[in-house]
């Protein structure tokens, strides 16, 4: 038994939630998402909450109800109170700036490197080293992210580049200078 897609989704009450044969939409104040179920899933709303329900017991349908319920309540909370990711930039003379909806960064390339983000995401900075990722979509949330760091990982040597915010970057020592017996 799936234990994640056996656990009912709570609904705050500044969401809706419309349900309409396989479709179902999570409704905010400023956003909405939409899943398609497959066809052996079906979703019940009992008062305040979501039940998702499958025909069988097979494995593809133990992982999908997992997934499918957790895919909902990543919604209706990330529509409630959006996810966020924070970056932080290392390095001396790296820096980021806002320019419009996206971001200018300066990296130690020739040239500044502009990002602009998708539909859905908020891009917002603190300081000059911190960009802050935000939405309603978890996965694409740290989606982007994950973009925004690439454009300059963390150097093994040094550690400078572009890190989730507390993430630890294990470095390597480099050269050696042999010691005298």
């Amino acid at each position: 038994m799936s234990k994640i897609g056996q656990k009912a989704i709570p609904l705050p009450t500044s969401i809706q939630v419309d349900i309409q044969g396989k479709m179902v939409t999570v409704k905010g104040l400023k956003d909405s998402m939409s899943f398609t179920l497959p066809k052996f899933l079906s979703i019940e709303k009992k008062d305040d909450t979501l039940v998702v329900k499958r025909d069988k017991d097979s494995s593809y349908q133990k992982a999908s109800h997992g997934l499918y319920r957790s895919l909902i309540a990543n919604a209706a909370r990330g529509i409630e109170k959006p996810w966020t990711r924070r970056l932080e930039i290392v390095g001396t003379g790296f820096n980021v700036k806002m320019q419009g909806t996206g971001v200018v960064l300066r990296l130690g390339f020739s040239h500044p490197v502009q990002f602009k983000p998708p539909a859905g995401i908020q891009l917002a900075t603190e300081e000059n080293n911190i960009i802050i990722v935000s939405g309603a979509d978890r996965q694409l949330v740290g989606q982007v992210a994950y973009q925004i760091k690439s454009i300059k990982k963390p150097d093994p040597y040094k550690g400078k580049g572009i890190r989730y915010q507390g993430e630890h970057i294990r470095l390597k020592p480099g050269k050696k200078v042999k010691t005298e017996a």
